[in-house]
């Protein structure tokens, strides 16, 4: 009888021990978060937040920097989980890699409404004006988004700037790079690059290109890490707290400093 007992008695220790281990894996039992969780980042080339050292479409680990990289680097660090980054192309693709795979994550990227419950967010990582772009002669001048209907207006494909032309009736002529406008612009297949500030302008100037014009300035966004949504939510917390202690340290400024 007692060693009938003694066996039950670890056969429930075992059970126990596996559902806890499978709760601890989902981010339940109170909230806690193992140390081997772990993630696949993506990201694009979208300097000077996110790009391949070598400028090209396709880069993992050290062969990727920016801003964004930076920061979502020292958050993880902190935060004591794991990852691995890779940078691919096109964005299309890495963003819906992300939102379809449990423990896929992808940056940086708007947080906007039509969005919200797609992904869990950590962030903001850092501000993304939108701007309509125009070369230095032309006569183009805009008060609205409205009055730039009429206009051959380039955008990226898949970017959040694009959706939003879309959105207001506008048909962009959408591009897999975005540094392809710049050069569309210059060469007059294009009136206006809808594009985002910093980026724009720091992609134009790897193309050579220089003194283009700000015409308007229609919308300020923040851009986020997205998350796949069945990302526990103590682990997102966990990264949101590590985020936020880094930016109040001064981190996140400093790394702004090193590429602005």
């Amino acid at each position: 009888m007692l060693r009938i007992s003694a066996f039950l008695f670890a056969l429930f220790g075992c059970v126990a021990s596996a559902v806890i281990h499978a709760e601890e894996l989902n981010g339940s039992a109170g909230g806690s978060t193992r140390a081997d969780t772990s993630f696949v980042l993506l990201t694009e080339n979208f300097p000077p937040y996110n790009m391949a050292t070598d400028g090209k479409n396709f880069a993992q680990e050290s062969n990727i920097e920016g801003i964004a990289v930076e920061v979502v680097r020292e958050t993880f660090k902190r935060a004591g989980i794991g990852y691995n980054l890779t940078l691919r192309f096109p964005w299309d693709r890495i963003y819906k890699l992300a939102m379809e795979n449990p423990g896929y994550g992808v940056f940086v990227t708007a947080r906007l409404p039509e969005r919200e419950k797609l992904f869990k967010w950590v962030g903001p990582i850092g501000p993304d004006d939108w701007i309509l772009l125009a070369r230095a002669d032309s006569p183009i001048q805009l008060s609205t988004l409205e009055a730039a209907r009429s206009y051959r207006i380039g955008a990226y494909k898949g970017d959040a700037i694009a959706m939003e032309l879309a959105r207001q009736g506008m048909k962009p002529i959408t591009v897999l790079s975005d540094k392809d406008n710049a050069r569309k612009l210059v060469d007059g297949q294009l009136d206006l690059w809808a594009t985002g500030d910093p980026a724009g302008r720091y992609l134009a100037r790897q193309e050579g290109i220089t003194g283009l014009k700000t015409v308007l300035r229609f919308n300020s966004a923040e851009l986020f890490l997205a998350l796949n949504k069945d990302t526990p939510d103590a682990v997102v917390q966990r990264l949101q707290r590590a985020l936020d202690q880094l930016r109040k340290e001064g981190v996140v400024d400093s790394i702004f400093a090193e590429y602005l």
